[in-house]
C-alpha cells in the first residue's frame, strides 16, 4: 500500500521542500521589491515627494488667503517644509515673505521681475511650475531654454499661482524649494541593501529550513501513522506536538484509532457471538431432525416442538440484527400514536408469566397515556425483560415500576443477579456488547436488547439509563413524556433517525 501511494503522488512536491520554497521566495520578493523601491526609483520617489509638498502647501495658502493668521501659517509651513514663501501683488510689491533656503531663487527677484513673473503666471492660466538646476541661477522663467540636466545638481522648483482675495485684489504666490541630488545616498543604499542582502538570504534560508521542518516535521509523522492505521494496526500512537492544529489532528487521530480498536473488538465479539448463538439452536435442530429420522417412535410433537422453538429462535436473532441495522442506518420510520403505556406493559408481562416460571411483578399508580412508536416501545419493554430475565438472581425475579415526576413517566426494570461493574456500565448500551462474554449460561434473546433499546428511545428522544451494583442486581430505565387524559392536538413528530 505504502509503495502503491508512493507511485501515486510522486510527481508532487513534499510538504517539506514546498514549505522551504514558499519562504525562500517570499524572501527573495522581499529583497527584491527592497532593491527596486530603495535604488532604482528613490530619486524619482524624492522628486514627487517635494513636487507634492509644494503643490499641497500652494493649495493651503490658496484656502487661506483670507485668513488674519496668514503670516503665521507662512511661516509654519516654510519652516516646516523648508519652502521659500512669496506673496506680491500685480506691481511686484510684497506682501508676505518667508526665507528658509539658503540661496533661494525667488528672494532674489526684484519687484520688476515679479511683476513680470505675474503676466507669465496669468497667460498660463494662473498656475505655473518650473523646475530647473540650481547651478543655472535662473532668476525669471524661460520656456525656450532648455538646460541640460545634470544629475549630480541640485534643481530648484519654482511654483506660482494667482489667487484673489475677499476686497477683488489679485495676489502672486510664488514657492521655491531645492530638490537635493541622491546619488551619493543612492549608492550608500546599494552597499547596505547588498550586505544585508546577503545576509538575509542566509538567515531567510535557514530559517524556512527551520520552519518548513518545524511544520512538516509532525504531518509526516502523521501520515506514517496513519499508514500504520490503515493496516489495521489500531494501536499505533500519532504525535501529538508541533502547533496547536497539528497537535489536534494527532489527539483527533488517537481518539479515532482507540474508537476504531473498539469497533474492531466489537466486530470480534459479533462473529463469537452469533457464530455462539446461531450454532446452538442449528445444533439442537440438526439434532433432534437426526433423531426423529433414525429413531423409530421420536417423531413425537415434542420433537417438532423443540425444532420450531430453535427455529423462531434464529429467526428472532437474525431479525433483531436486522432491526437495529435499518434503526441506526435511519431507514426504519416511527409511527407514533398516543396508547396506554401502562396497559401496554401489563399486556407484554402476561405473556411472560404464561410462558415462564420467573416471578415478574409490575407496580403503577396509574394508567399513563404516551405519545410514542407503540410497537418499537414494546420492543423496548421487551429487550429490557429479557435482559432481566437473561441476569437476575437464583430466585428468578424481576420487578418493574412505573413511577411519574415533572411530566414524565419512568419504567424501571430491576433485577437479582450480579450486578455490573462500574466502569463497564458506558459500555453496555453499545452494538454487540456484551458484560457476559464466556456464555457460561443459557440467554434467551441475541444479545443486541440494550442496542436495540437505545436505538428506538433515540430516535423517540427519551432518556435511559442504568443504575446497578454488584452482588445486589442492576436497574434499567427509560422515560416518556406522559400526555393529558384529553389531548386535542398532537405533539412536535418525533425523530426518525437514532441520535
Amino acid at each position: 500500500m505504502k509503495d502503491r501511494l508512493r507511485e501515486r503522488f510522486s510527481n508532487r512536491i513534499g510538504i517539506k521542500w514546498g514549505l522551504f520554497s514558499g519562504f525562500a521566495a517570499f524572501a527573495a520578493i522581499i529583497l527584491v521589491m527592497l532593491w527596486v523601491f530603495q535604488i532604482m526609483f528613490l530619486g524619482s520617489f524624492y522628486k514627487f515627494i517635494k513636487v507634492s509638498d509644494i503643490k499641497n502647501s500652494a493649495q493651503t495658502i490658496e484656502r487661506n488667503i483670507n485668513s488674519d493668521d496668514l503670516s503665521t501659517l507662512i511661516q509654519n509651513i516654510a519652516r516646516d517644509n523648508q519652502i521659500c514663501i512669496i506673496v506680491s501683488d500685480e506691481y511686484g510689491d510684497l506682501f508676505y515673505s518667508e526665507d528658509a533656503l539658503p540661496n533661494c531663487v525667488i528672494h532674489r527677484l526684484n519687484g520688476l521681475q515679479r511683476a513680470f513673473i505675474y503676466e507669465i503666471t496669468r497667460r498660463n492660466g494662473g498656475v505655473y511650475f518650473e523646475q530647473f538646476p540650481e547651478d543655472n541661477m535662473r532668476t525669471v522663467p524661460n520656456w525656450d531654454q532648455q538646460i541640460p540636466e545634470n544629475p549630480d545638481s541640485p534643481e530648484s522648483m519654482i511654483y506660482t499661482f494667482i489667487t484673489e482675495r475677499e476686497n477683488g485684489k489679485h495676489l502672486l504666490v510664488l514657492l521655491n524649494s531645492t530638490i537635493s541630488p541622491v546619488g551619493s545616498t543612492v549608492q550608500t543604499l546599494r552597499v547596505q541593501l547588498t550586505w544585508i542582502t546577503v545576509i538575509m538570504l542566509i538567515l531567510a534560508f535557514f530559517l524556512a529550513l527551520f520552519l518548513s521542518r518545524r511544520i512538516s516535521g509532525p504531518i509526516i509523522k502523521i501520515n506514517s501513522s496513519a499508514k500504520v492505521l490503515a493496516q489495521g494496526n489500531y494501536d499505533v500512537q500519532f504525535a501529538e506536538n508541533g502547533y496547536r492544529e497539528i497537535a489536534e489532528l494527532g489527539a483527533t487521530l488517537n481518539y479515532a484509532a482507540k474508537e476504531l480498536s473498539k469497533v474492531e473488538t466489537l466486530r470480534r465479539d459479533l462473529i463469537a457471538n452469533v457464530s455462539h448463538d446461531l450454532r446452538t439452536p442449528l445444533t439442537m435442530i440438526t439434532g433432534y431432525a437426526e433423531v426423529m429420522r433414525d429413531l423409530p417412535g421420536e417423531n413425537t410433537p415434542e420433537n417438532v416442538q423443540v425444532i420450531i422453538d430453535e427455529a423462531n429462535r434464529l429467526t428472532t436473532l437474525v431479525n433483531d440484527m436486522l432491526d437495529l441495522s435499518k434503526m441506526q442506518a435511519g431507514a426504519q420510520k416511527l409511527s407514533p400514536s398516543f396508547f396506554d403505556l401502562t396497559e401496554s406493559v401489563r399486556d407484554i408481562l402476561g405473556r411472560y408469566n404464561k410462558l415462564t416460571d420467573y416471578h415478574i411483578s409490575f407496580t403503577a399508580d396509574r394508567d399513563v397515556t404516551v405519545y410514542a412508536d407503540e410497537l418499537k416501545i414494546s420492543q423496548v419493554v421487551y429487550n429490557l425483560v429479557n435482559n432481566a430475565i437473561t441476569y437476575t438472581g437464583e430466585d428468578k425475579v424481576v420487578r418493574l415500576r412505573q413511577t411519574e415526576h415533572d411530566g414524565k413517566v419512568r419504567i424501571e426494570v430491576r433485577d437479582t443477579g450480579e450486578g455490573i461493574e462500574q466502569d463497564k456500565l458506558k459500555d453496555i448500551w453499545e452494538r454487540y456488547y456484551k458484560v457476559d462474554k464466556a456464555h457460561k449460561r443459557a440467554q434467551i434473546g441475541t444479545g443486541l436488547g440494550l442496542s436495540i433499546v437505545k436505538t428506538i428511545l433515540d430516535m423517540h428522544g427519551g432518556a435511559y439509563g442504568v443504575q446497578s451494583e454488584q452482588g445486589v442486581g442492576s436497574t434499567f430505565w427509560f422515560e416518556l413524556d406522559v400526555q393529558g387524559d384529553s389531548v386535542v392536538e398532537a405533539p412536535k413528530p418525533l425523530s426518525n433517525v437514532s441520535r
